[in-house]
């Protein structure tokens, strides 16, 4: 199955990926490139589904044909229209009746569809399966304001495997990290961006990331994912407080003085009611710095503490100080194989 699967992908990416479920499941989530072309609204699905349970099968099926019999000529013309002339890829939940009734209304207008084997819930099982299954990754952790996040974008830049967690799940990880109350995916959408990223990955080289917690903002990273994360070799990049604080006032300037100290107050009982009140303070006198380096006691005792359960043979520790993100991500270029042959050693 996994390989049936696989090789449809590989094919949908040369024609038109359409998901026939109904809007609400697809913007859970759907297999990433895919385009939502529904079978049924929101409200019709779920009149369709109650009948199938307090009545039956064909009374279901009845009642769906009422809903779809006034839409086909639309399906068709949209379907023409957004693929014009590219072969069809089609999923729905479990490959049934709403995928093969679809691809027999598209087929019978001429055009080629291929329905994806088991549906979506095959597809989710793949992705699971698979990134319990990647060992080709190498972690750069340091303390908050180290710039982990602008040394794999420079990597990034160079050619380099990275995958950005934090960006994908539109979050820098900490209480400060969304304060603009930017959207994030699901945990399921997030987990499936991750995977489309690994497999259009080579194997035989490594995949950097930023060491980050299970947890990003409301995202959660899949469990035996991250315990390939944890096991992967870990480089420290080591900077001084007083430097981390400059790099986040900087970073942190352009937020108002009102959603700084809102970050502040997300963490004031762990932090401390007086270290926060220095912090606001701080804020309130346009000292970023010191209202910084108030944070980051908090955030490196928190840090110290997790990373002390992953030091082993497999970590290696940089000091960075004064050093810019492009001397640091040739450093890590430069020595890469190094680094990661460490956990073969």
């Amino acid at each position: 199955m996994d390989e049936a699967i696989k090789t449809f992908l590989e094919k949908a990416e040369n024609g038109v990926l359409l998901d026939v479920r109904s809007p609400a499941e697809f913007s859970v989530s759907h297999i990433p490139g895919a385009i939502s072309f529904p079978l049924f609204s929101d409200d019709e699905r779920a009149k369709v589904g109650t009948a199938y349970k307090a009545v039956g099968q064909q009374y279901a099926f009845d009642l769906g044909i009422e809903f779809v019999g006034p839409k086909l000529v639309n399906f068709v013309r949209e379907a023409r229209s957004l693929t014009n002339g590219k072969p069809i890829f089609m999923y729905c939940w479990r490959g049934g009746m709403r995928s093969s009734s679809m691809a027999w209304l598209l087929r019978s207008a001429g055009m080629q569809v291929d329905l994806l084997p088991g549906g979506y819930k095959a597809f989710r099982r793949l992705v699971v399966d698979d990134l319990a299954r990647v060992q080709n990754l190498l972690v750069l952790g340091g303390m908050t304001g180290a710039g982990k996040t602008e040394v794999l974008r420079e990597l990034h830049e160079k050619g380099v495997q990275v995958i950005d967690l934090e960006g994908i799940a539109n979050h820098k990880g900490s209480a400060f990290g969304n304060l603009m109350d930017e959207e994030q995916p699901t945990s399921e959408m997030f987990n499936n961006i991750v995977w489309k990223l690994v497999t259009n990955f080579s194997s035989s080289k490594p995949i950097w990331l930023e060491d980050e917690s299970r947890s990003i903002g409301t995202v959660y990273i899949l469990e035996d994912f991250y315990q390939q994360m944890i096991k992967a070799p870990f480089v420290i990049i080591e900077k001084d407080r007083s430097e981390r604080a400059e790099k986040l006032a900087r970073e942190y300037g352009a937020l108002t003085p009102e959603l700084l100290k809102y970050g502040f107050e997300k963490i004031r009982k762990r932090l401390g009611g007086q270290h926060v009140n220095s912090a606001v303070e701080a804020i309130e006198n346009g000292d970023l710095k010191s209202a910084a380096e108030v944070g980051l006691a908090y955030y490196d005792k928190a840090y110290s503490h997790t990373i002390s359960k992953r030091l082993n043979d497999n970590t290696t520790t940089i000091n960075a100080n004064g050093m810019p993100v492009s001397e640091i991500s040739e450093m890590l270029l430069k020595n890469e194989t190094d680094l990661w042959k460490k956990k073969f050693d």
